[in-house]
């Protein structure tokens, strides 16, 4: 089936935590017979900072961050059998959403990807306006990279038709163990970009045990940081490009992951880098969220911290075997049950299911 999908960025991860999971999803389907035309402004520098080239599995459509050009882009959906508007575009967002149901033709499945879900249902129980609650009748599937059952019940009270987690999850071919890298090396590593919703918990889980064991070394990647005053036993990488992910899981003595705020509260939300950070063989520090246990085991595939002072306690036990231990169970586990071509079989079966409904239908 075609499929026209309108999102922040399949060619760059700078400032879009989005782009590996669209990557891991969008190719699994391609590799089920779909051809993917991925539509992305030209904004925030993110064509300036590629991670890939256009790949042969997909489309790629880059158009000016203007509204003429929005408009032509929307006037493509009308070809395609399956029209998706994936949240956090940062250009011309309500737009977009309404556009999807005003050019899909009347037998096309319309889906709202939300790849932030706990944010957007906050904003959504703030505002009766929000524009993803004003489209919920139009729409026929609301797809959503984590939240579990309380994500999934709040976008039915909102009205959505139905609602169906498609988890982050790993690609082997792109993130998988590399020989160590000299530049990340350290006793722990976190990559992520500086957002108001995670920073405090950045400095809770990630700078006050720096503070605390100022004979270890830290190492932080990401955007943002910059201006961040910060233990000086803390060295800040800037952006880190996809090509660099493995060496940088892979290098550190342990990886640290900080849920977003809303993420954390909500719980089953499972970041990119958790899967990053397992199929690198990484031993992987996170910080404490509901769960957990239904992707890695604690204690033997993750370690679970639900402080600073935790991260820190972990940290100072931590011997290099017992972290190579629980790097390759992680590795294995992820493997087994958490790789996008097993969500690409899941969600390749809900689309033609939900396609065949509405052609019935009409």
């Amino acid at each position: 089936m075609k499929i026209a999908f309108y999102g922040s960025s399949l060619l760059s991860s700078y400032w879009n935590g989005a782009a590996t999971y669209y990557r891991g999803i969008l190719r699994a389907l391609a590799e089920r017979g779909h051809r993917i035309t991925f539509y992305e402004p030209d904004a925030f520098d993110r064509q300036q900072h590629r991670d890939i080239d256009p790949p042969a599995w997909a489309r790629s459509v880059v158009y000016p961050a203007t509204i003429e050009a929005v408009r032509d882009v929307l006037a493509e959906a009308g070809d395609a059998d399956i029209v998706v508007k994936a949240n956090g575009v940062g250009v011309f967002d309500r737009e977009l959403l309404a556009g999807i149901t005003t050019h899909a033709r009347k037998n096309a499945l319309k889906i709202f990807w939300d790849v932030d879900a706990a944010a957007t249902l906050d904003e959504m129980r703030a505002d009766p306006d929000h524009p993803v609650r004003a489209a919920l009748p139009d729409l026929d599937l609301v797809l959503t990279y984590g939240g579990g059952d309380p994500v999934v019940d709040a976008y039915r009270h909102f009205g959505a038709a139905e609602c169906v987690p498609v988890y982050n999850a790993l690609d082997p071919s792109t993130h998988h163990p590399v020989p160590p890298d000299p530049r990340f090396a350290c006793d722990l590593a976190f990559l992520g970009n500086r957002l108001p919703d995670r920073e405090a918990r950045v400095e809770e889980f990630f700078l006050r045990p720096a503070a605390s064991m100022a004979h270890r070394a830290f190492l932080i990647g990401g955007n943002g940081w910059e201006g961040k005053a910060m233990p000086a036993n803390v060295r800040h990488r800037g952006h880190v490009f996809t090509a660099e992910h493995n060496a940088f899981n892979c290098t550190p003595r342990a990886v640290l992951n900080v849920a977003r705020d809303s993420m954390a509260h909500i719980g089953f939300s499972p970041a990119t880098r958790v899967f990053e950070a397992a199929g690198a063989a990484a031993c992987l520090i996170t910080d404490a969220w509901e769960g957990i246990e239904l992707f890695l085991k604690p204690g033997a595939e993750v370690l679970v911290a639900r402080d600073g002072q935790d991260v820190a306690e972990h940290l100072a036990t931590l011997e290099a075997d017992r972290a190579r231990t629980i790097g390759r169970a992680a590795l294995a586990r992820v493997l087994a049950e958490h790789t996008y071509d097993r969500r690409g079989d899941l969600l390749d079966r809900l689309l033609r299911a939900q396609v065949s409904a509405l052609r019935v239908a009409a």
